[in-house]
């Protein structure tokens, strides 16, 4: 299986996808974690360019060609092979990201994202966690971590765009995409996702 996890700054990604894993080594189920952006040691420094909040502004057309070029390397190198090796695939976030923040955040055509998908994206999770949060509650979560990166720093209204993007695509595609509420505590949410797996 291919699963991806999904949501906005701060809704327990990190701590779900841990969870999981740890629950397919209970039943020896061989798998891997990985992350977009990133994922390889290219698309890593790609992830650099993407997430430091200095430097040159980036155009949103930049930014979801970074995200793409990122997201060839990581599929080629990790996710394609691992799956062919007949490993799962644990990844946070993936190209429901694309069109939660490219397009609902930074205002980009769907087309555009779409159309990279048909061409560059040849495989897609079978399963995604979306873990929904009010904004406000994530954001919150997110500052305790420490510094925030480029997309953390963005505004209020920003996330809600994000937000509404991933809700929309959950009630497009009800059978892949998986609505957690993430204000419910770990173990919760960790169950929920378990039994849908």
């Amino acid at each position: 299986m291919f699963i991806s996890f999904e949501g906005t700054e701060g809704v327990g990604k990190s701590t779900l996808i841990r969870g999981v894993a740890d629950h397919l080594k209970s039943k020896g189920i061989d798998f891997i974690v990985t992350r977009e952006p990133g994922g390889t040691p290219l698309a890593e420094q790609i992830r650099g360019l993407l997430l430091t909040p200095d430097g040159e502004k980036i155009a949103p057309a930049c930014e979801l060609l970074l995200l793409f070029a990122a997201r060839a390397q990581h599929l080629s190198q990790v996710i394609e092979p691992a799956l062919a090796r007949g490993q799962w695939v644990l990844c946070d976030r993936f190209v429901d990201a694309s069109f939660a923040y490219q397009c609902g955040g930074r205002g980009l055509p769907t087309t555009q994202v779409q159309a990279l998908v048909e061409q560059f994206v040849a495989v897609l999770p079978s399963k995604t966690f979306w873990l929904d949060a009010p904004v406000e509650v994530g954001m919150a979560r997110a500052g305790k971590r420490g510094a925030l990166d480029r997309f953390e720093q963005e505004r209020h209204e920003f996330f809600d765009r994000v937000r509404a993007v991933y809700s929309k695509r959950a009630v497009a595609e009800p059978k892949r995409i998986v609505k957690l509420d993430a204000t419910l505590a770990a173990e919760t949410v960790l169950a929920a996702a378990i039994g849908e797996i």
